[in-house]
């Protein structure tokens, strides 16, 4: 007997009577796994990254500057000595950038309070300070605004009761929080006049409710992080020492 188109033939039923089936899924099964220190050492994995941490370790122990005082970003209430110090320092790294490419320099630079994640400690600052201070991967934006729409900028600033970090803008409120004068490199703002702002790519999409920067098509993209803006200026200068200043006070 030739079995060969008998097992042909349930071949095919079972493919094709079995296309009209549907199959279920019933439940998720699952259980947790401890990570701890208690888990033995894989001896190869070790021996292969041990290498790489060290370097990783020797890159981010290196000693960049030295730091006169603890800072910290809890120093002060409209300005703080830490923020101005990364304000000033992204404008200070980033404008050279941004004059070579465009032959115009940057008119203000505008942080957030919630962006400084860390305290600079009194002693020697290492990059691992600036991977601490900043661990996000924000990158430098120029946005091109006019005077008049900075007025939102300014408001928003005025009301927020933060210190969030600004260089080349001064900012003098009431107690009621009213602008009692705002200016730029110890200027007037001018409504009809075009300023260049410097920010990160985080604020300028909206981040802690910033939203007037947009809508805005004349934005610059450095291409530079704010972490590397500060690992630079740090090894530019020996010692810093920042300060709380009077670039946003209040008048009571």
């Amino acid at each position: 007997m030739n079995f060969k188109p008998l097992f042909f033939y349930l071949f095919l039923l079972l493919v094709f009577g079995c296309k009209e089936s549907h199959l279920y899924l019933e439940k998720i099964e699952g259980k947790q796994i401890s990570i701890s220190d208690s888990l033995p050492v894989k001896s190869d994995i070790e021996a292969f990254i041990k290498p790489y941490r060290a370097h990783i370790q020797k890159d981010l122990d290196s000693v960049l500057a030295y730091s006169a005082d603890t800072y910290t970003k809890s120093d002060g209430e409209f300005n703080t000595a830490i923020g101005n110090f990364m304000a000033d320092a992204v404008y200070d790294e980033a404008n050279p950038i941004f004059k070579s490419r465009t032959g115009k320099n940057i008119d203000m630079v505008l942080l957030n309070h919630g962006g400084i994640r860390s305290i600079i400690s009194k002693g020697n600052i290492t990059t691992r300070t600036a991977f601490e201070l900043m661990p996000f991967e924000n990158t430098l934006l120029v946005v091109e605004m006019k005077g008049s729409q900075l007025d939102s900028l300014v408001d928003y600033l005025s009301k927020s009761k933060k210190a969030h970090p600004i260089s080349k803008l001064k900012l003098v409120i009431n107690k009621d929080f009213n602008i009692v004068e705002a200016t730029i490199n110890r200027k007037a703002i001018e409504n009809n006049k075009t300023y260049y702002v410097a920010t990160n790519d985080y604020l300028f999409n909206g981040g802690d409710n910033m939203n007037f920067f947009k809508p805005n098509d004349s934005v610059y993209n450095l291409n530079y992080k704010i972490r590397n803006a500060l690992i630079d200026n740090f090894k530019k200068v020996d010692t810093i020492k920042p300060v709380i200043d009077d670039r946003f006070i209040q008048i009571k």
